[in-house]
């Protein structure tokens, strides 16, 4: 097996990529030079600091300190996907509960079904795959159920004074935007292997693993992001929609 070390001097070579980066962008006069610098600044400070804190909680190897960093994952993710969530109130909440039940109910299969053990190495970067993948499809959730409550509000108040329930007038609303939330996630499943190669299959086989059983563990993740996706979504959809309603079950004016 090759083993792969990445010197400071090879990162330092790297940093060329993100120089051509600065480059066009000033040649092209897009304007994003300091949101670059700003961002790899950002990344590199905040994966180092990650880093070291994973590996001190790797050898520690507690029950409880994992089960913590799964629930800062969690809130994390939820924190970025409130950020969509223009005209929901308590939209934190909202996208804590949806995020940290899909992915405490993926995590609880895939220990159970024994696809990996609850070990610190095993569980947190499985857990950042999850709620990751959960907090965009989240977002696109919030987004779409903004952009049609504001789009068919006359419909919904047609319905609405033709004695429709809330659930009712906002049904077809809440299915689109949900469905339109995991296509994402449903057409990265189409063409995972042919179109390309994710981060867990990459990263094993670049590791030297057996091509062969790093495409079970890609098959396990495809399965799991297709499952925390739906899960989260749906909690979402049908959590938010409500927000865009009144004690009276009257539509709320637009903001």
């Amino acid at each position: 097996m090759n083993q792969h070390n990445i010197t400071n001097e090879s990162l330092g070579l790297a940093l060329i990529l993100v120089f051509i980066a600065l480059l066009v962008s000033r040649k092209e006069k897009l304007g994003l030079e300091k949101d670059i610098i700003w961002s790899v600044s950002r990344a590199i400070v905040q994966l180092i600091i990650v880093g070291y804190v994973l590996k001190s909680v790797f050898m520690l190897n507690n029950d409880w300190l994992t089960v913590l960093m799964v629930l800062f994952i969690c809130t994390n993710a939820a924190l970025n996907a409130r950020k969509r969530s223009r005209n929901i109130d308590r939209a934190l909440a909202i996208s804590f509960v949806a995020i940290t039940l899909s992915t405490t109910l993926t995590l609880a299969i895939l220990v159970l079904s024994g696809s990996i053990a609850f070990l610190p190495m095993q569980v947190i970067p499985i857990s950042g795959m999850i709620a990751g993948n959960a907090m965009v499809a989240v977002g696109l959730c919030y987004s779409n159920l903004n952009q049609r409550f504001a789009d068919n509000r006359q419909k919904i108040l047609e319905r609405l004074s033709l004695g429709a329930s809330v659930k009712v007038a906002s049904g077809t609303l809440i299915r689109d935007s949900i469905r339109a939330a995991m296509i994402p996630t449903v057409d990265a499943a189409k063409t995972v292997g042919l179109v390309s190669l994710p981060g867990m299959m990459s990263g094993l086989i670049f590791a030297g693993i057996d091509p062969v059983k790093a495409i079970k563990y890609q098959i396990m993740v495809t399965f799991m992001l297709l499952g925390t996706a739906s899960l989260s979504t749906i909690i979402a959809g049908y959590l938010a929609y409500r927000r865009f309603y009144n004690a009276r079950a009257q539509l709320k004016a637009e903001r």
